[in-house]
């Protein structure tokens, strides 16, 4: 999908979107609840995924942005049997 598709997809979403807020105060009340829980999935989906890439940087980088190298992982060898 070229970068143009992408945009014009993207701005159809938020057209859409903006027409249901525009129409959710006349909506129905089951509409109103399914609404909400669409929109609690998709801000929890975006959470989940900033708080995971927040912890992947944190590990990889550290907070001031230069790799830990005091965190090498040690190489596990099988114990000798006698």
């Amino acid at each position: 999908m070229s970068s143009e598709g992408f945009l014009k997809e993207m701005q159809t979403i938020g057209e859409k979107f903006l027409l249901k807020l525009q129409k959710l105060p006349k909506a129905d009340p089951v509409e109103i609840v399914s609404f909400c829980v669409v929109l609690l999935f998709i801000v929890t989906v975006l959470v989940l995924m900033i708080i995971a890439c927040s912890c992947c940087c944190y590990s990889c980088c550290s907070c001031d942005g230069h790799p830990d190298h005091r965190r090498r992982k040690i190489q596990v060898r099988p114990a000798a049997h006698s």
